[in-house]
Order: structure tokens, then sequence, then C-alpha cells
């Protein structure tokens, strides 16, 4: 197979292009960024996604050993997952810092903006990898459809309180989410509340001080509204294959965007070794990303429960999880399936 070509130099991107070349491919990235960028804002990586890099480009996350959901207004656990039982780390970092690990001995193009679909014709490359995110040019070869609106914005910021574990607040309209990105006390904030006129911190007025305190600390930040999009039938026409965001924008709310199209660029480059590899790769991936993208779609609702009946009966259920509950999605390793 001659040269493969990878648009977007973001982590699926970036990733593609390690598991090719550790397939033996040739492979070059198309960017239209100048630079990478230098993201300080915070990624986890979970195990099911760590496990498939390698484990220099984690060398300055944070290995926080348990997540934990609260209730907004008193901070009481309603339950406690243990990250440590997956044997690989649970990662959380800077972006920047992933993505330039990531991009080490990759051949990036930057400056070569994808404007239209006429332009692929343009690339050199028997497969042309759509790896451009959210806003994903290459999709349109696939559907012309437009990124579905949430109702919700996220502030992001990264705040000098420390923190040793991952904690997601719960409350009414709203949620806060806070874990470590290294070892010098640093700590990705995001606050998570409907497109609403007012501030950020009005909203958070009757929280726990605890919450509180991290939304002080984030200051004056502008909120990034949310997205995702419907699923596609297919992933793949002709030369062209999508991953990632491209392919299957999510919402944030499973902390698994990044984790899943980690797990589509190693399926497909196992893929394209063997016959039908596009649908090789859908098949393969399919399922799970469908069940991860109802995972991360169901929180639009049951992250921000008003306090009544279905709120006591989320935490009722919070509250039993079993140990084994995110062994599907931590503990999976993923792999092509056989022909």
């Amino acid at each position: 197979m001659s040269r493969i070509a990878i648009i977007g130099a973001g982590v699926g991107g970036l990733t593609a292009a390690v598991a090719l070349r550790r397939e033996g491919f040739d492979c070059e990235v198309y960017e239209r960024q100048h630079a990478l960028p230098d993201d300080g804002y915070g990624i986890q990586i979970s195990p099911n996604a760590a496990a498939l890099l390698d484990a220099s480009v984690f060398a300055s996350a944070a290995r926080p050993a348990v997540r934990e959901i609260r209730r907004w207004r008193d901070n009481s656990v309603l339950t406690r997952i243990n990250l440590g039982r997956y044997g690989t780390p649970y990662y959380t970092m800077r972006r920047g810092a992933l993505i330039g690990a990531l991009a080490r001995g990759s051949n990036v193009r930057f400056g070569h903006r994808v404007a239209s679909l006429s332009s692929l014709s343009e690339l050199e490359g028997e497969v042309v990898v759509g790896a451009d995110g959210l806003n994903s040019v290459v999709r349109g070869v696939l559907a012309d459809d437009p990124p579905r609106y949430s109702g919700y914005v996220a502030y992001r910021a990264v705040v000098p309180v420390p923190l040793d574990r991952v904690v997601v607040w719960l409350g009414p309209d709203r949620h806060c989410v806070a874990y470590p990105i290294d070892e010098a006390g640093h700590t990705n904030v995001v606050a998570v509340a409907p497109h609403v006129s007012v501030g950020l911190a009005d909203g958070f007025e009757e929280w726990h001080p605890a919450v509180r305190r991290l939304i002080a600390e984030m200051g004056d930040v502008a909120p990034h509204a949310l997205h995702d999009r419907a699923p596609l039938p297919a992933w793949h026409r002709g030369r062209v294959v999508l991953i990632g965001d491209a392919a299957h924008p999510m919402l944030p709310f499973a902390a698994q965007g990044a984790g899943q199209a980690i797990e589509d660029a190693v399926v497909l480059a196992e893929c394209l070794r063997g016959p039908e590899a596009y649908a090789r790769f859908e098949a393969t991936r399919r399922p799970r990303v469908d069940r991860v993208f109802a995972m991360s779609r169901s929180g639009l609702d049951s992250y921000h429960l008003p306090d009544g009946d279905q709120q006591r009966h989320r935490d009722q259920a919070m509250a039993r999880t079993s140990a084994d509950a995110f062994d599907w999605l931590y503990g999976h390793r993923a792999t092509a399936a056989a022909t």
C-alpha cells in the first residue's frame, strides 16, 4: 500500500500515525495549524486507551487512583471507582504534552488546510484517514450534517489547587469536574452549565465550598459550547475512512472522546493489513463506540437532575455500583476482530 494521508494532528491523527508506522505503513499527517497546539488544559486517558500507547508519552502525567462522584451541596460521595484495578494507570495530563509526545517521529505537514472535499484529491496516498475532529471537512465525503448543540457550555481552567483524584460533582442543571494534571499541584477544572446569560460563579453560589473555591480560582473564562453529532450509517466511502471525533463526536461526560479515537486508530492500523479493511474496522469498533456514545449522551440528563425523586433514584443506583461496573470500558483492550 502506498502512503497513507492522515488529516488532523490531534490525539486521534497522531495515534494513527504511530499505529500505522508500527504496522509498517508509510504515512503523512496534514495539519492546518502552523505548529502543534500548546494546549495547557487537561485530558483524561483511561486504561483502555493508555494500554495502547507507549508509557513514555505519559512521562509528565498524574496517575489518580480513584474517581469519585459527589453531591453538589454537601460534598458527600455517591460512588467511588478504583482506577487502579486495570493493570494500566489512569492518566491525567495536559493535552499539549500528550500531543507533543505522540508527534515525535511523525511526519507532520503544518499549514496544510483541507478547505474543501475537492482538495482531498490533491493528497498523496491510497487511503485518507479523516481525523479532523468535530468540525471535520473530511466527514463531508459521507454526510452533510451539522454539529448538534447540547444546550450546555463548558468553562475550563487550570488552577493551583492540589488534588489527588478525579472528582465529579453533580447538581441541578450543572456539574463540575476536577482532576490533577501534573505532580506540581495543578488541577484541571471543567464547569458545565446551561447556556444562559449568568456568570459562571453566579450559577454555583449555593454549591459546596470545595466547588466554589475551584470556581473562584478559575477567574474570568469564556464558555465553549458542547456539541456532538448524530451517528453515521458508515464511517468510510471510497478511499476515505473516519476515526475519532470526525466519525463519532461525543459529549465529554464519559471522558472517552480521546480514548475512543486512540482505540479507533490502533484497530484501523491493524485492519489495513488484511482483506475488507474498512468493513472489518467498522464491525470491530461500532458496537463499542455506540455503547460509549450512548453513555456520554445520557449524561445530559443524568448529570443534571434537579433534587427530587429522580435524583434520589440516581444516587441510590450509583451507591450500588459494583467494583467491576466499568471493567467493560476501562478493562477493554482494542484489537481487530478476526477475519
